[in-house]
Parts: C-alpha cells; sequence; structure tokens
C-alpha cells in the first residue's frame, strides 16, 4: 500500500504491544502492530505526535483497551485500497462488537459470494487493525484463522470485546 501523500505517524503504547497510527489531514488512514504482515512502506513518512486525529485515535483506543469504549469515532479514511477492498473493509464495519462473521458472509455482504478467498486476501491487508474490525472475521467453521497482527493479538481482541470467552 503506497499514500499519496505521505502521511504523518505517531507510536502509542497499547496492551497488546506498540501501535503504529497514521493520518492525512483529518482522516485515520492507518493502525498496525509493530512487525505486523502487510506494513506499508514508511520511510518518507514525518512523526506528529500532536496531531489532532491521531490524539484522538490514541484517545479512544485507550478507551477500548480499558473496556470503556465499544464503538470508535474517529474520521476514518479507506481510500488506499483496490475498489474490491475498499468494500470488504467498509462492510467490516458493519460487525459488531461481542460478535463475529465469516469470509463467508462478508463475501455475500459485498455481493460476490464466490470471491471468498478475495476477500480473505483484502482482510489481510486492512489498513486500520482494530478500528476496522478485521479481527472479528473467523472461519466458517468457527476457527480463529489468520490475523495479520498475529493470531494471539486476534484471540486477545475478542476475549477483550466478549466475542470469545
Amino acid at each position: 500500500m503506497k499514500f499519496s501523500p505521505p502521511p504523518v505517524y505517531t507510536l502509542v503504547a497499547s496492551p497488546l504491544g506498540p501501535l503504529r497510527l497514521a493520518a492525512l489531514d483529518h482522516a485515520l488512514v492507518g493502525v498496525w502492530f509493530d512487525g505486523q504482515e502487510h506494513l506499508p512502506a514508511m520511510a518518507d513518512w514525518h512523526r506528529d505526535d500532536q496531531h489532532p486525529v491521531l490524539q484522538q485515535t490514541a484517545h479512544e483506543l485507550q478507551e477500548y483497551f480499558a473496556g470503556q469504549r465499544r464503538r470508535f469515532e474517529v474520521p476514518l479514511n479507506l481510500g488506499f485500497g483496490t475498489d474490491f477492498q475498499q468494500r470488504v473493509w467498509r462492510s467490516l464495519l458493519s460487525i459488531a462488537p461481542g460478535t463475529t462473521s465469516t469470509y463467508g458472509a462478508i463475501s455475500q455482504a459485498i455481493g460476490n459470494p464466490s470471491a471468498v478467498r478475495a476477500v480473505g486476501g483484502a482482510i489481510g491487508r486492512n489498513p486500520i487493525g482494530i478500528i476496522v474490525p478485521c479481527h472479528r472475521v473467523i472461519g466458517a467453521n468457527g476457527a480463529l484463522t489468520g490475523y495479520a497482527g498475529g493470531l494471539e493479538r486476534k484471540v486477545a481482541l475478542l476475549q477483550l470485546e466478549g466475542a470469545l470467552l
């Protein structure tokens, strides 16, 4: 994924490890765990710990991890993927906290029921982890399949939200 112009970023601590938050103008464009799969090239990014969107995101994530927030209000920009990826990412926003969905259900929701594998690929490249809740997607048989941030983090997020005991 290539952002143009390059976003600004900040680093924040979380109970699951450091997070890199990125914003362009007035919207969040990224939330990634350190070392997760599919990280974008960040060499030309500039750190801005005072950016209002990044500060809002950090605050909302802090509330989320403390169990005080279930829905995020920070403005999002999901426009840096393909049209297909954007449709998948937007559909993830409809999965309520404390619930899960499946790759097949997402394929149905975007009107492309035969695209289950492609949906999985798009979900794995979701640039706004946690807030665009790709961690809420599981296998059709209930298996906790892949998560770009690591399966242990997926389990922890689902436990935090009450979708997994």
